[in-house]
């Protein structure tokens, strides 16, 4: 991993910005030696965080800029009105080639509408899709769409099983991830005609894609298969609630502790045990959502994340970017293409 790497950063993104991502890059830059960052944003806020970690200072640019996207500005507004706000310079930066990767913390749907816009879609890709990753009882699983596009066809579904299975090679390291379509359940002949369409072309001889078929909303934290793929609309409520469905497990368990005296001497025996599954559980882990389609690397951090957080997002970027993502990406889009017509000859002889 001795490539140099540049990562642009929307460092007025957040609700702790600068402070938590300039913090975040000197964690990150702690397990990746080789990158470099540009900053976008105020001088006057950048300079006194920056100069107090000189490792970093001699890693780090500044490039000034007053103007930041809100996190309540519509995505129309920002990308009209936001052209040089810190979020929109730093994405600039990676379209010019000045930068390998961008990575904001900042407002989700404005990151989307400028990403889209001024990185352009990779070709044989429709739509962009928000993909991330969580703990599952097998590892961890990769889950795209998670709310960028509401309905979508065969196509995108198609596209994004391919996006997905190379997210989990390049970020996961898994050697042949296996995908499945969430569904109403496993049977074949279950779901709306997209999905069944969809999985018949991921069933086609020579697929590059291991299609496990169609999974079930439980087999989301059983780990049933590495990539889930959804439209936007079901992907989203899907991990908002197993987010809510967390905390309140979290609550619970909490309370529970608290109870009695009996209970506050158990919490103090299975203390070492909790610990670590705090840590299984902690979100900073899995922080870094990416917009999957757009040509370049785009990661978008938790707004609300901490230094740990955002220099995990930093890592998602950084990975994708060493085990050449695109690439992959543009290299899985021409072996589908090439198996279009051989999937679309039956269907079209039988009508």
């Amino acid at each position: 991993m001795g490539d140099r790497v540049i990562i642009a950063l929307d460092a007025m993104g957040g609700d702790r910005a600068p402070d938590m991502v300039v913090k975040g890059a000197s964690i990150a830059l702690q397990r990746f030696p080789q990158v470099q960052f540009i900053f976008y944003g105020a001088d006057s806020r950048l300079q006194p965080v920056i100069g107090k970690l000189p490792r970093l200072a001699q890693r780090a640019t500044i490039r000034h800029t007053d103007d930041i996207v809100t996190g309540d500005a519509k995505p129309s507004v920002a990308l009209r009105t936001g052209r040089r706000s810190s979020m929109r310079l730093a994405i600039d930066a990676v379209a010019e080639g000045e930068a390998d990767c961008v990575v904001s913390a900042g407002n989700t749907g404005a990151l989307m509408a400028m990403a889209k816009f001024a990185l352009k879609m990779l070709p044989g890709i429709d739509r962009p899709a928000m993909a991330s990753f969580f703990p599952t009882r097998r590892g961890e699983s990769v889950m795209l769409d998670l709310g960028a596009n509401v309905e979508c066809d065969a196509d995108n579904l198609v596209q994004f099983a391919l996006m997905g299975e190379v997210f989990a090679r390049t970020v996961l390291g898994l050697l042949q991830p296996t995908v499945g379509i969430l569904n109403v359940g496993s049977e074949e002949v279950k779901g709306h005609e997209e999905v069944r369409a969809a999985a018949a072309r991921l069933r086609a001889p020579g697929c590059p894609i291991r299609f496990h078929g169609f999974i079930e909303g439980d087999d989301i934290a059983a780990g049933t298969v590495d990539v889930i793929v959804t439209d936007g609309f079901t992907g989203n409520i899907a991990v908002k609630t197993a987010e809510g469905t967390a905390r309140l497990y979290a609550d619970f368990l909490r309370a529970a502790f608290k109870h009695s005296l009996t209970a506050r001497l158990g919490y103090a025996f299975a203390a070492t045990a909790l610990k670590k599954l705090r840590a299984r559980l902690d979100p900073r882990r899995y922080n870094g959502a990416v917009f999957l389609g757009v040509g370049g690397i785009a990661v978008k951090s938790h707004g609300g994340t901490d230094a740990l957080g955002f220099a995990n997002a930093i890592g998602v970027a950084v990975d994708m970017k060493v085990n050449g993502f695109l690439d992959k990406i543009s290299s899985g889009v021409a072996t589908l293409a090439a198996l279009q017509p051989a999937v679309d000859k039956p269907q079209s002889a039988a009508l």
